[in-house]
């Protein structure tokens, strides 16, 4: 059975200059069982309710500014799955988790960057699910339980935001090797809460872990860990990082 995994997906510029983070990717979807499809949940898709792509072949979206030029020539033409889509809209539905389709939403850039560094060929199909970001982090969980199951059908499922993000206190002269005392405070909190299963602390973390609110001013980067948790099984470090000091690019795997 595949995990649930959870990407500190940072910069767009990953895709560009992977790093510590990108070879980690590389090397975990080296080692894994080859999907059948991909379902992943994108801090960049933030909605009101539960979407699900359905286009044939979605557009690759470069939803930044600012970077090189490089990077806006970059394409993920990885094909949709509309069949697949219809039937986990169906699922969370009976489920008590209305989902709808959308067949116009393109791959925002928390799904097609670290998929380019994990799966380059971009031919196994992938759907993005949408982040009802002001549910919290049970309702997150509560979609992941709900899709557990998709894991046995070959369904590699996957939560990609950041461990970490304030982008307002980042230092972009920092070195790896820099990294902010209270950055570092909170991803080991919510590293202690994964091995424990706290689900309780977990669900709260913005009143009990230290730094919650500096380090997520908004919640939408650590979302999609309440969904890879709530899919998967035992919890993993994959890979562990900062950049720019306090951008966190932990790797998690849920078997």
């Amino acid at each position: 059975m595949l995990p649930s995994l959870f990407i500190s997906h940072g910069s767009p510029m990953l895709a560009l200059q992977p790093g510590a983070s990108g070879e980690a990717l590389t090397r975990l979807a080296a080692h894994l069982q080859r999907p059948e499809a991909i379902l992943i949940v994108s801090a960049h898709w933030e909605n009101e309710s539960l979407l699900l792509t359905a286009g044939e072949q979605p557009r690759t979206w470069h939803d930044f500014g600012g970077f090189p030029l490089a990077l806006y020539a970059l394409q993920y033409p990885a094909p949709g799955a509309p069949a697949l889509a219809g039937e986990i809209a169906r699922q969370l539905s009976d489920a008590g988790l209305p989902a709808a389709l959308d067949a116009q939403r393109p791959f925002d850039h928390g799904a097609w960057v670290p998929l380019s560094l994990m799966y380059p060929a971009a031919d196994i199909p992938v759907l993005q699910l949408s982040l009802p970001s002001r549910l919290g982090p049970e309702l997150q969980t509560r979609v992941g339980r709900t899709l557990a199951g998709l894991r046995e059908q070959g369904v590699l499922l996957i939560g990609s935001g950041s461990i970490t993000h304030n982008l307002d206190e980042l230092d972009w002269r920092a070195g790896p090797e820099v990294i902010t005392p209270w950055a570092q405070e909170f991803r080991n909190w919510m590293v202690e809460k994964l091995e424990t299963d706290d689900e309780e602390a977990l669900h709260h973390y913005r009143r009990l872990a230290p730094s919650a609110v500096r380090n997520h001013p908004s919640e939408e980067h650590l979302l999609p860990l309440f969904f890879a948790r709530g899919a998967g099984g035992a919890f993993s470090v994959a890979h562990s990082g900062f950049t720019y000091g306090s951008l966190g690019m932990d790797i998690y795997r849920f078997d």
